[in-house]
């Protein structure tokens, strides 16, 4: 997928984000976006393209697990540096635009220092537009930082305007054309004074108003889709999930009646999720909605199938097909619709702008695009998820759905591990509900990034009353996370537990035993399959 893909001149002022492959290059975006600027980011190998198209009042270089010394490592387009608009450079930022204006980087062994790495102390010894209203002339800071190579002489026109121990050249500073260098990184949570740092860049060096808000990003998107699909039909897959959703709702305010969502029932959703989204779309939006009861078709292509990438094949290939027959049924359409976010489009192109090494693929439309030769609208590519939560509450949708937490494409069937068939979903249903409803009768659903029931291939022995019962085990899982990366076991309480375990037990017929799952992620994945 292009970054590029579908922005035009209707955008906000914006920072120009170049990546060099850090991995914590979308937290840059974060922040800036956290400050009420737009940003975008761009491979170094595409960063010429995107300055043209975005026109930016400013740009970020990120950091890098390359060495500007090492022969082949990634450089700034020249052009950047003679484009007389703010620069901030960050960590291998700061060492590569040191290099490309005529300074020097070495790396740490040669320097006799080594590198530097974690938590550090800098101390002010000037002040700098960067620091305004934040840092003073002699106060000492903490930073992050997470670096080998260091600069060893500045390029002309820079000044030193801070010091650590590891980094004596630890902020530098060109105030006449505006470029700045952190040694450290500001977008970490570990910088406590980072966010304020890339604010006053934005804010205060850039003189950008921090004025970007759901609210126009909602204006500019309804105009940009009008102005894609003219008096077009745009088909739209829903899973139901938040993405799905409120990329539809978005495309029928623009563009009304020529949207039809298809929503496919292949009975491996959560309870009464099917009249939820029915009850939204129908009656709550008046959108154009196709229901497709696909349940005895899934389970028939389910029945002997254990394997867990068998199963997700199986799942997307068959989604696909129900998709194709309902979207002949209606008529066709010129274009389809996706829920796609900006970490996948982040994540589909490498930066080095070569094929990524894992390309995310959305299971509700993988190979539609091809087979079915339509455009694609995507008006959520350029958002975060937390950002399409909010784009959600913007359009009205009630919190206790934009807020819901993820579930897969494949729904149960990955929660049900060994063979899937239609008790077992029907049992898994309504243990997933009870867990579920004891979490937001204590008010943890939202400190939750996502929690759910796996119904186990085990049975175990059990007494219920005078009887011996040979039933299933339940395992509960509860996670926190920020970005489904990494995650931590929410720590419930055995009072919690011991309530939810009792309640799944004495109302759900074929479970006798509940588990908890403390894996965090990794080693563990928040899924079982």
């Amino acid at each position: 997928m292009d970054p590029a893909h579908n922005l035009d001149s209707t955008r906000p002022d914006s920072i120009l984000i170049v990546d060099f492959g850090s991995q914590v290059t979308q937290l840059i975006a974060r922040r800036v976006r956290e400050a009420g600027v737009y940003s975008e980011i761009a491979p170094f190998s595409m960063a010429e393209e995107a300055f043209h198209r975005m026109k930016p009042k400013g740009i970020i270089l990120s950091g890098s697990p390359a060495g500007v010394p090492e022969e082949g490592s990634p450089r700034a387009p020249e052009l950047l540096f003679e484009a007389g608009i703010p620069i901030l450079g960050i960590c291998y930022g700061q060492q590569v635009m040191t290099h490309q204006l005529g300074g020097e980087v070495r790396p740490g062994h040669e320097t006799g220092e080594g590198g530097e790495f974690g938590r550090a102390f800098l101390t002010v010894t000037k002040d700098c537009a960067l620091f305004d209203g934040l840092w003073k002339e002699g106060e000492r800071h903490q930073v992050w930082m997470s670096h080998g190579d260091k600069v060893t002489r500045f390029a002309d026109g820079f000044e030193i305007v801070a010091t650590s121990d590891g980094a004596p050249f630890a902020v530098i500073a060109d105030e006449k054309r505006q470029f700045y260098g952190t040694q450290f990184h500001p977008e970490v949570v570990h910088t406590p004074d980072g966010g304020k740092l890339i604010a006053n860049f934005a804010h205060k060096v850039c003189g950008l108003k921090g004025d970007w808000t759901m609210a126009a990003y909602r204006e500019t998107k309804v105009a940009e889709i009008r102005e894609q699909v003219g008096d077009k039909r745009v088909i739209c897959g829903l899973s139901g999930g938040v993405d799905s959703s409120v990329a539809a709702i978005l495309i029928h305010e623009a563009i009304g009646d020529q949207l039809t969502c298809v929503f496919v029932d292949h009975g491996l959703l959560r309870l009464d999720e099917r009249q939820q989204v029915e009850t939204m779309f129908r009656d709550h939006y008046n959108i154009p909605l196709v229901v497709v009861d696909a349940e005895e078709r899934f389970m028939a292509g389910l029945d002997g199938v254990s394997d867990p990438e068998k199963k997700r094949k199986f799942i997307g290939g068959e989604f696909i097909n129900v998709f194709e027959e309902e979207a002949a049924k209606i008529g066709g359409a010129d274009f389809l619709a996706q829920g796609t976010l900006y970490p996948d489009v982040i994540e589909s192109v490498s930066f080095t702008g070569g094929p990524s090494v894992t390309i995310k693929s959305h299971h509700n439309v993988g190979g539609l695009p091809e087979r079915m030769n339509m455009e694609l609208v995507e008006p959520l590519r350029e958002l975060f998820k937390d950002e399409v939560r909010d784009l959600g509450r913007e359009l009205g949708l009630p919190d206790i759905f934009v807020g819901r937490h993820p579930f897969p494409g494949p729904g149960l069937a990955i929660r049900i591990p060994g063979e899937v068939d239609k008790s077992r979903c029907d049992i898994l249903r309504k243990a997933d509900a009870i867990y579920l409803d004891e979490i937001r009768k204590a008010g943890l659903y939202d400190a939750i990034w996502q929690a759910f029931a796996v119904l186990l291939p085990v049975k175990t022995v059990g007494v219920m009353g005078d009887h011996r019962t040979y039933d299933s085990v339940c395992g509960l899982r509860a996670v926190t996370s920020t970005d489904g990366m990494t995650a931590d076991v929410y720590p419930f309480d055995a009072a919690f537990l011991t309530q939810v375990a009792t309640r799944i037990v004495n109302e759900v017929q074929g479970i006798n035993r509940v588990v908890y799952d403390y894996t965090s992620k990794p080693p563990g994945t928040i899924e079982w399959e």
